[in-house]
């Protein structure tokens, strides 16, 4: 029997195998909306076999956005968008889910392929971003922020709390925060960004304040019997790995203990000169430790894309679920092909209209 094609529980949501699709931005929305783009992609991931489909990071606030290209979620006309999506995900056979978040000093920025870079200040296509300190990312990301005042403050926390409640009335049945990758929370965590003097910086309490008052909010709209989670970067990878882990861990456990429910372990990127020791699973025991220590189920991505290592990390216990994201992109039917890969039937992880076909003329997976 494969261990990533067992079935997980988490609350009320049962995901048919341990593969899951991350957030990956589209960058193909204009003003926040949905569109057909959204829709058909969406609904290719999910009819590919994958048990839980995450809607790519989804702004909180119109100043939250990465680029002026992404989905939002602070209006309901946007929401009645999203709830096809989540319709189509789980017509498809999957669990919908959705990140919500908040760019912060990365935000107002061009899109990948149009020079993934700050939109100059005179160009009205951008917008003022805000961080808990007045400190630039640095590097293609040179705006200097607004450093954020506590009303600010209070106002970001009501908009996670807005935005949560509106995943849940669009139908959504996995909620996943962005706490990672130098957006806005990270930033609050991380002395990097974070050189505050008031009750928001400072100690670890003081830096995670803002985290885990989001955090009591998001809980206290969503749903108990639902899935609340977080994509959290628990290393920099700047050369203090191991007090930043513990600093992370602990972090996690108040999480658990304010009411999240798995973890989505990742990097921290903070800053544009860390030394990420990329290569397959290479998180796979960042994402143990974390589960051991923290006592919270665990997912992570970067790299586990090869068969071999998706199994294994499962099997031992590692992870609980793999993201699985460019695979994806590449080959919607991926977990077909994994399938293929591990010797197992694959017939029936696809709907019988590809499967039939595929299965009768034996196409081989990459």
């Amino acid at each position: 029997m494969s261990s990533l094609f067992s079935p997980f529980t988490l609350k009320d949501a049962r995901l048919r195998n341990r593969i899951a699709v991350p957030p990956m931005c589209q960058y193909s929305a204009t003003d926040g909306l949905v569109n057909d783009w959204h829709l058909s992609h969406y609904a290719s991931l999910a009819r590919g076999g994958a048990a839980l489909v995450i809607v790519e990071a989804t702004a909180v606030s119109p100043e939250g956005r990465i680029t002026p290209a992404c989905l939002g979620l602070w209006s309901d006309e946007q929401a009645a968008g999203l709830a096809r999506i989540a319709a189509a995900i789980r017509a498809a056979g999957a669990v919908p889910g959705i990140q919500i978040g908040h760019a912060g000093r990365k935000a107002s920025a061009n899109s990948p392929w149009e020079g993934d870079d700050h939109i100059p200040a005179d160009d009205p296509r951008g917008w003022e971003t805000l961080s808990p300190s007045a400190i630039a990312f640095g590097a293609n990301l040179p705006r200097m922020p607004t450093e954020m005042g506590t009303d600010d403050i209070a106002r970001v926390t009501r908009d996670f709390a807005a935005a949560t409640r509106r995943a849940r009335e669009a139908g959504f049945e996995w909620l996943e925060l962005h706490f990672a990758h130098g957006y806005l929370a990270q930033s609050f965590f991380s002395p990097h960004a974070n050189q505050r003097c008031d009750g928001y910086g400072g100690d670890h309490a003081g830096r995670a304040r803002f985290l885990l008052e989001t955090l009591a909010a998001v809980r206290a709209e969503w749903p108990e019997r639902l899935p609340l989670t977080a994509r959290f970067g628990v290393i920099e990878y700047d050369g203090r790995d191991e007090e930043t882990l513990a600093d992370s861990i602990e972090l996690v456990r108040e999480f658990r203990a304010g009411g999240l429910d798995l973890l989505n372990v990742s990097v921290n990127f903070c800053i544009p000169t860390a030394k990420v020791p990329w290569g397959p699973a290479f998180l796979a025991p960042i994402a143990e430790r974390v589960k051991r220590e923290a006592g919270l189920p665990v997912a992570s991505s970067w790299g586990i894309e090869r068969a071999a290592d998706a199994e294994r990390v499962v099997a031992d216990g590692q992870m609980d679920l793999v993201m699985i994201g460019r695979a994806m992109l590449a080959n919607p039917h991926y977990p077909y092909a994994l399938a293929k890969k591990l010797g197992l039937d694959p017939s029936w992880v696809l709907p019988a209209p590809y499967a039939h076909w595929l299965e009768r003329y034996r196409l081989e997976a990459d």
